[in-house]
Parts: C-alpha cells; sequence; structure tokens
C-alpha cells in the first residue's frame, strides 16, 4: 500500500534518501529526454522490488528539470523577458522578443486547463492512467508517432519563424504529455519536428515553450503537498530527489542538444519502441505483478 497524505500519492517517503537519490537520476535523465520519466518511474521500481515513489514525486520533480531549462537557457529566457518588457515599454509591439514571448503564453493555456481539469484523476492514489499497461501502451504510440514525425519533417526552421499556429499546437501537445507515458518532452519534440523544425530547434522551441507549463507543474505539487501538511521527513526525503534530479536534468538537456545537431531521434524511437514491449510483455508475464496492481 502506498503511503498518502489527503490522498496524495507520497509513496517516496517509505523508499527512504539512497532510493530517492537513485530514482532522481533516473528522473533527472528521463525528464527532459523523448522516452517518458513516467515509464520509467513505474519500471525501475517494480524492477528493482521497489514501492511506486507515486504521481507527486513525479510532478514534483518538474521544479527540477525547471532548475536544468532555465539554468541551460538562461540567454534565451532572459532575451525573451527582458525584450518583452521593453517592447511593451516602448510600444513595439512587433518586437521580436516580445511575438516570440506571447507564443510561449499562448502554448501554455491548453495544458494550463487541461492539468486543472485533470489533477484530481492524474494525482490519485492507484490512479488508471498509471497502470503499467497504460504506460506501456502510451510508450509504443509515442514512438509511433515520432518516427512518423521524423521520416515525413522537413527539417528547415527555426525557432525565430514560429507562428501562432505552431504555438497552439505544441501546446496542444503538451496536454497529450499529461497521460503517463507519453513524456512532455517526447510530444513536443514530435510536434515541432512535424511541423518542419530542424532536430535542435524543435527541441528549443519544445523547451522554450514548455517552461512555463514546466514550473507550474513543479511549483502546484509542491504547494499541493504542502497543504497535505507533508511531514519534515517527507520534505528532507524530497529535497534529496530534487537536488539530485537537477543536476542529472541538466546532463541530460546538454546531451540532448548536442546529439539532435548530429543526429536523428531514431535511437529514441526504439528505445521507446523497445520499453513499450518491454513494460507489455513484463505485465503478461507477471514480472511486473505487484506494481501493477498499484
Amino acid at each position: 500500500m502506498a503511503d498518502s497524505c489527503q490522498g496524495l500519492d507520497v509513496g517516496f517517503m517509505g523508499l527512504g534518501y539512497a532510493k530517492v537519490a537513485v530514482l532522481g537520476v533516473v528522473q533527472g535523465i528521463t525528464e527532459l529526454l523523448p522516452i517518458s520519466s513516467t515509464a520509467h518511474m513505474r519500471v525501475v521500481p517494480a524492477l528493482l522490488g521497489w514501492p511506486d515513489p507515486g504521481a507527486a514525486f513525479s510532478a514534483t520533480m518538474q521544479a527540477a528539470a525547471l532548475v536544468a531549462v532555465v539554468s541551460y537557457f538562461w540567454r534565451d529566457i532572459a532575451a525573451i523577458c527582458g525584450g518583452s518588457v521593453r517592447a511593451v515599454a516602448s510600444g513595439r509591439w512587433y518586437d521580436p522578443d516580445l511575438r516570440l514571448g506571447l507564443l510561449v503564453i499562448l502554448a501554455t493555456i491548453p495544458i494550463g486547463i487541461a492539468g486543472l481539469l485533470l489533477a484530481p484523476l492524474l494525482n490519485a492514489c492507484n490512479s488508471p492512467l498509471r497502470t503499467l499497461p497504460a504506460v506501456g501502451v502510451a510508450c509504443l504510440v509515442m514512438a509511433a508517432l515520432l518516427a512518423l514525425a521524423e521520416i515525413l519533417a522537413r527539417h528547415r526552421r527555426r525557432v525565430e519563424n514560429a507562428t501562432i499556429v505552431d504555438a497552439l499546437l505544441v501546446g496542444l501537445a503538451q496536454v497529450g504529455a499529461l497521460i503517463p507515458g507519453v513524456s512532455r518532452s517526447g510530444s513536443t519534440l514530435t510536434a515541432g519536428l512535424a511541423l518542419g523544425f530542424r532536430r535542435e530547434e524543435a527541441a528549443r522551441l519544445s523547451f522554450l515553450l514548455g517552461t512555463p507549463a514546466i514550473a507550474l507543474a513543479g511549483l502546484k505539487e509542491i504547494w499541493e503537498l504542502h497543504k497535505a501538511h507533508l511531514p519534515a521527513h517527507g520534505w528532507a526525503i524530497l529535497g534529496v530527489g530534487l537536488a539530485v534530479a537537477a543536476v542529472s536534468s541538466f546532463a541530460a538537456i546538454w546531451g540532448l542538444m548536442r546529439f539532435l545537431e548530429r543526429f536523428s531521434t531514431w535511437p529514441f524511437i526504439i528505445y521507446r519502441a523497445l520499453l513499450g514491449a518491454l513494460i507489455l510483455g513484463g505485465v503478461a508475464a507477471g514480472w511486473f505483478a505487484a506494481a501493477s496492481a498499484g
């Protein structure tokens, strides 16, 4: 039985510092790669015989991802924020920084609305969306969509050429990431490739447009844990996970951007397909019987 705190699934409290640190590394690496951190948070504990750390752990780790994204793209983010303020103050309504800032806001609206509506289902203990079969199917579906985007993509456009339609479509793709196993990075990268952006530019667009969503998800979950009166021991364990995940996330985003400058997304596609097959095969074979039961 997972630990709970006024309805929130806080299974991570029963894992202790060392296990949470291990999962922090896994979460940090997979959070910003297009391979689904949620899938790994279900599979890795199951394979190691550990309890599910819970949806609250995965959601809170968004704060670690936020630190990594802001640290890596701080020049872009500073330019967008500072440039937008200066453009509004001087009435330069067609300023490129202001335009990109508005696209970021526009892309955040869909997931903001959907996140609020689906929060009770997503964060509940034993949520049906977090079952291993559901996660496995999501991995396979996203592998197929990313493969299709890779095959059909033109790989020509840059972030500076992004339009309102691009922002809306990437924003809608983020909504799909609320389903465990889909991956926010994976869904938005797929959308960016399908819209004709270069691979590294699609990733940059994904992270820039997704920064507010990452921030909202992580900070909202931390606030929910605060309202649920998470004990000091729980905060200490969570802090270890956040610190480890932040470092791992930065390493992951650094590696991903350099990888996409030189190579295609096929390694991620193949990995996701194999992961989905492993999950479904493992459930069928009874390897994850305890985890599959919640």
